[in-house]
């Protein structure tokens, strides 16, 4: 049609059905803290790459482009401005795509600690390391070499420890829709929970933490608090 070869596009009178997309049910607070309980009980590398996905809603990219210098451990915050992702043969260390995406979020007191326990584990692999470290962006999450984490990888590592802990599979990026449900099992103060969840309206978070069950999340963060060594 474009060559005005032909008049009609007879491929377009054909109608096929549409896909259904099949529905993961994405973890509840039971499930979650007993995938991060049984990774911090294992002092797990990743540990806190799975608190910031599971907790702030971070993306894969996101995590592994996070760097020291965006961790504010004074102020609690961190600052997500950069991903990995990969170009053909090359893993690149670039800008978010918008300027929507970036900006500080608070840190619940419980991330803190999972950074601040990756931070002791990174010196102490930089020293094993010795003149093989390679690190060059200053990553939070990198390889035992100080090199970046193939993005394939974190999401095959995630399945890993899944089968491992004993709970449902579910692909990493369902994990963003745990989020809201364990900012209310660590207790995160509804306004701070808002600007994480980045709801418009605190009704919207509300209506999160009158679903959550008391029960469910006192367990969950008990689990959860004696793995790290029994963190408030």
């Amino acid at each position: 049609m474009a060559e005005e070869e032909i008049g009609k596009n007879v491929a377009s009178l054909v109608k096929v059905p549409k896909p259904r997309r099949r529905r993961i049910k994405p973890w509840s607070v039971a499930e979650a803290g007993r995938f991060l309980a049984d990774c911090a009980a294992r002092d797990d590398h990743l540990f806190a790459a799975w608190m910031l996905v599971l907790c702030l809603g971070l993306r894969r990219g996101e995590v592994l482009g996070l760097t020291w210098k965006s961790v504010d451990f004074d102020a609690g915050e961190i600052y997500v401005d950069h991903q990995i992702q990969r170009a053909g043969r090359q893993i690149l260390h670039r800008e978010t795509k918008t300027e929507e995406s970036d900006g500080f979020l608070p840190l619940p007191a419980l991330c803190l600690k999972a950074l601040r326990m990756r931070r002791a584990q990174q010196i102490g692999d930089r020293k094993a390391a010795g003149e093989l470290w390679q690190d060059t962006h200053g990553l939070v999450f990198t390889t035992k070499y100080g090199t970046p984490i193939e993005p394939g990888n974190l999401t095959r590592m995630f399945a890993l420890r899944a089968r491992r802990a004993g709970v449902r599979l579910i692909p990493l990026r369902n994990t963003r829709h745990t989020c809201s449900s364990l900012l209310v099992a660590l207790k995160v103060h509804p306004k701070i929970a808002q600007r994480i969840l980045r709801h418009s309206q605190i009704a919207m978070t509300m209506e999160v933490y009158a679903e959550a069950s008391e029960e469910e999340v006192r367990a969950a963060l008990g689990k959860l608090s004696d793995a790290m060594g029994g963190a408030g």
